[in-house]
C-alpha cells in the first residue's frame, strides 16, 4: 500500500509587509533596468524608517534618502511603487482580476506558497486581528478558483528577475 500524499499545507508564518521591506526590487528611473532600495550600508539597525539606498546595477545609477519619511503604497492603486522613493516596482503586473504586486522574491515566494496550498492555516493574534500580510492579500488572489492564473502570474514574474 502506497501511502497517501498530503495536500500541500500553508502555516501562516506571522510576516507583514515590513519583513518584506529590506529590499525592494524597482525599474531604475535612469535606464529602466531592474534596481533595488535597500537599507543604506552604513545607517544602523533596519527598521522602516532607516534610511535607503537606490542601486542599479546596470547603469550604476544611486540616490540616497535620509530616514523618517516613506509612503505605504493604496491596496487598490493601479500601479504600485515602492515607499521610499516613489518609483515602479519591478514584480507587478495587471491581472483581469486586480494587480499582483510584491516588493522582492521573498515576498512574491510567500504569496505563491500560500496560492499553491490546499490547506491553509490562519494565525490570529491573541488580540484577534488579522494583520499579518497573507490575511491582507485580495480576495481574488485567495480563491481556489484563481489558483492556476495566479501562480502562472507569479512564475512570469519570477522569470523576469532572472539569476539577481
Amino acid at each position: 500500500m502506497v501511502p497517501s500524499e498530503s495536500p500541500p499545507r500553508f502555516r501562516d508564518d506571522l510576516s507583514t509587509i515590513y519583513d518584506f521591506m529590506d529590499e525592494i526590487l524597482i525599474r531604475c528611473p535612469r535606464c529602466e533596468a531592474l534596481a533595488r532600495v535597500v537599507v543604506h550600508p552604513r545607517r544602523g539597525v533596519l527598521s522602516p524608517f532607516q534610511a535607503r539606498r537606490l542601486v542599479c546595477a546596470e547603469c550604476g545609477h544611486t540616490r540616497d534618502k535620509d530616514s523618517g519619511i516613506y509612503a505605504m503604497p493604496s491596496a487598490d492603486a493601479a500601479h504600485m511603487y515602492d515607499p521610499y522613493f516613489s518609483l515602479p516596482l519591478w514584480l507587478q503586473a495587471s491581472t483581469r482580476h486586480g494587480l499582483l504586486w510584491a516588493y522582492n522574491l521573498s515576498h512574491l515566494a510567500l504569496i505563491r506558497r500560500f496560492v499553491a496550498a490546499e490547506l491553509r492555516e490562519d494565525a490570529w493574534t491573541e488580540e484577534g486581528i488579522r494583520m499579518t500580510l497573507v490575511s491582507r492579500l485580495p480576495a481574488w488572489i485567495t480563491t481556489a478558483g484563481n489558483r492556476d492564473e495566479v501562480l502562472r502570474m507569479i512564475a512570469r514574474l519570477e522569470s523576469t528577475v532572472g539569476g539577481a
